[in-house]
């Protein structure tokens, strides 16, 4: 029995979505410039990176791959760093953030818990030797999660305050309210 499926991954992931969006939205477009730390990516290259972070997993899952022979990463690392470094605005990047999410998540929602558990073996040398398609799917949501915690410090060091840090603190002083 599964308790979280397909839908609730879509669904979860639209949240995180939405909250990348939010923190896209709130970064002016001189503060898509800026990096933390000499050759580091700039908050615009983290933001690409995640719009883009997606098509890796679509093109295994999509193709229904069951390993990854034949796969060259060293290109397939190299083609997606260069997508990174293209020069593009703030309006292309939330935009490609709001595009590749409708579709990544509207894929989603159409697999079944058959397809989620299918093993994928993990190349030669990895541990574990395979994963599941939901672990890999949900790997998606995690990585999002991980870049984002990236953008909020970034937030941070420009003086802003991160949404989901304003929202919690509205809710706290609410409380305290009452």
């Amino acid at each position: 029995m599964n308790f979280y499926g397909a839908r609730d991954l879509a669904a979860s992931y639209r949240t995180v979505r939405g909250n990348t969006l939010t923190i896209a939205n709130d970064l002016t477009e001189e503060q898509y410039g800026f990096s933390p730390a000499a050759g580091s990516r700039t908050a615009g290259q983290i933001l690409t990176h995640i719009a883009l972070g997606s098509k890796f997993q679509e093109m295994v899952h999509m193709e229904k791959r069951n390993n990854f022979d034949g796969m060259d990463f060293p290109a397939l690392f190299a083609s997606m760093a260069a997508e990174e470094q293209k020069s593009r605005t703030k309006a292309e990047i939330v935009a490609s953030l709001k595009e590749n999410s409708d579709r990544f998540a509207n894929w989603l929602e159409t697999v079944s818990d058959d397809f989620l558990a299918e093993p994928v073996g993990m190349p030669a040398g990895a541990s574990p030797a395979s994963k599941t398609r939901f672990e890999m799917l949900m790997g998606v949501k995690e990585h999002e999660m991980h870049h984002r915690g990236q953008l909020m410090l970034i937030q941070r060091m420009l003086g802003g305050t991160p949404h989901l840090t304003r929202q919690m603190t509205e809710r706290m002083e609410a409380m305290r309210q009452k």
